[in-house]
């Protein structure tokens, strides 16, 4: 390939990745061809791209793109690059649940936030509560106090209403 054509791809690459600040990478060799248009139509309903790219192409995308340190992610092997979704754990967690369906899809690493993740870290992000999940956590603690006072001033008073009640009908039986 001539360098004005790997110059060509290089440019595309960088276009690319230019917005994505989160990616996961991807070993999906050894995927046949039905399950990689399933999986990869599964994946792109819920936002999320999986590209697949030349190591040295990719590499020196992340140099143009000013991202160097990630690329020591893409040094062997055949890699694909998956991005989008809702955040870097949603993609981490479709990722995961692929890899569990097609034993040979598997997470390489990550590289989130400026920092590259190894193998252990970049699943470690599967494992945790995506966006949805901690803003439904923060809004279940937001409403425990309110709960807990509403709590405490029902149940003394509907103690004391079962008191009252029992108080007339025993008195309402010895009245009859």
């Amino acid at each position: 390939m001539s360098t004005y054509v790997k110059g060509l791809f290089q440019k595309e690459l960088e276009k690319k990745f230019e917005a994505v600040d989160d990616f996961l990478v991807v070993d999906t060799k050894g995927v046949g061809g039905n399950d990689n248009n399933e999986m990869r139509g599964a994946l792109k309903a819920k936002g999320i791209r999986l590209a697949v790219v030349k190591n040295a192409m990719m590499s020196r995308a992340l140099e143009g793109l000013g991202k160097p340190s990630a690329k020591s992610l893409f040094e062997v092997g055949p890699k694909a690059v998956a991005y989008g979704g809702d955040s870097i754990v949603d993609v981490a967690k479709e990722i995961a649940e692929w890899g569990k369906k097609l034993e040979v899809v598997s997470i390489e690493g990550a590289f989130v936030d400026g920092e590259v993740l190894d193998t252990d870290s970049a699943m470690a992000l599967s494992k945790m509560p995506n966006r949805i999940e901690l803003q439904g956590a923060v809004v279940m603690l937001a409403n425990s106090p309110g709960r807990r006072i509403a709590g405490g001033l029902i149940g003394p008073g509907g103690i004391i209403a079962g008191c009252i009640k029992g108080l007339v009908e025993k008195l309402e039986k010895e009245a009859a």
